[in-house]
């Protein structure tokens, strides 16, 4: 739902350095009042402040600076959606590879099934820019931020509460953000509109529902997954968005793009899948058997 409520500020002229500080700031300062209800140690580690740091400096800052250039040079949402659900490929090799996560072929196939089925559900076709191959460029670069969110939030989900992680988050995401905010972001700035319920709608949307309860939820699917089984969520977003868009009457659905939402679907399941090798069989039994006696 987030693309569906951006795009609704974009078209009504708001400027994505207005309404990303202004989502940021507000689901950080929801999270605060959550968490100080709820009695969370929100204290930082003096090791952790650049962790903290770099997790706010990945996401919200670089990747949302690099995907609305990215966009921008391409010219193709389409070009855009593809490059950025590479992510699952590159979080795999992360969890694989530095927290020693376990992901069997079968999972790997599970990736590239959901790509594929991703592939069909946006591959509508289209112009590209002249400047192309520079956004792709930059669209990677979001990719590497939101993978590297990805892998700061784990490392600190064993200290911190999920809600912790993300307040400290998108409060620090709208501190990086401030300059563009006071420059670009209220440049042309008109109360009767930047305050009207149609833009304060879709961004307090964006900010309780997108930023604060998704990425909660999200930071605490990433400590009980990991970071490769996780990750492969990431390809379901453009799939879930252009599913919603039809539930809301904003575009039509042809037959191959709803065999790309079945095999993105399928590709999901298969990404999830535990294979019980003989040592874990006996390891289950043993502590079965333990259990009885």
């Amino acid at each position: 739902m987030s693309y569906i409520w951006a795009d609704r500020l974009l078209d009504l002229g708001i400027p994505v350095e207005f309404f990303v500080p202004a989502r940021s700031l507000a689901a950080g300062a929801l999270l605060f009042c959550i968490n100080k209800i709820a009695h969370k140690d929100m204290r930082i580690r003096r090791k952790d402040w650049i962790k903290f740091l770099l997790l706010a400096l990945c996401m919200p800052v670089i990747y949302f600076i690099a995907e609305t250039y990215g966009l921008k040079l391409t010219e193709s949402p389409t070009i855009t959606a593809l490059v950025v659900a590479t992510n699952p490929i590159f979080a795999m090799m992360v969890g694989m590879l530095i927290f020693k996560e376990k992901f069997s072929i079968v999972n790997i196939i599970g990736v590239f099934v959901t790509l594929g089925g991703l592939w069909l559900v946006s591959w509508t076709g289209g112009t590209t820019g002249p400047n192309y191959i520079w956004g792709i460029l930059i669209l990677f670069i979001a990719v590497i931020s939101e993978v590297s969110q990805i892998a700061f939030t784990k490392s600190l989900s064993d200290t911190y509460a999920p809600s912790v992680i993300v307040m400290y988050q998108f409060l620090f995401g709208a501190v990086f953000f401030l300059p563009l905010f006071l420059t670009k972001g209220i440049s042309d700035f008109q109360a009767p509109l930047y305050l009207s319920w149609s833009v304060i709608y879709p961004t307090l949307a964006l900010a309780l529902l997108c930023s604060a309860t998704a990425f909660t939820t999200w930071a605490y699917a990433i400590k009980q997954l990991g970071v490769a089984h996780t990750s492969v969520f990431l390809a379901l977003s453009p799939l879930m968005t252009a599913l919603a868009a039809f539930l809301f009457g904003d575009e039509t659905l042809s037959a191959i793009q709803w065999a790309g939402l079945a095999i993105g679907m399928a590709g999901i399941y298969l990404t999830q899948i535990v294979i019980k090798t003989k040592k874990n069989n006996d390891t289950e039994r043993s502590l079965r058997d333990s259990t009885s006696a």
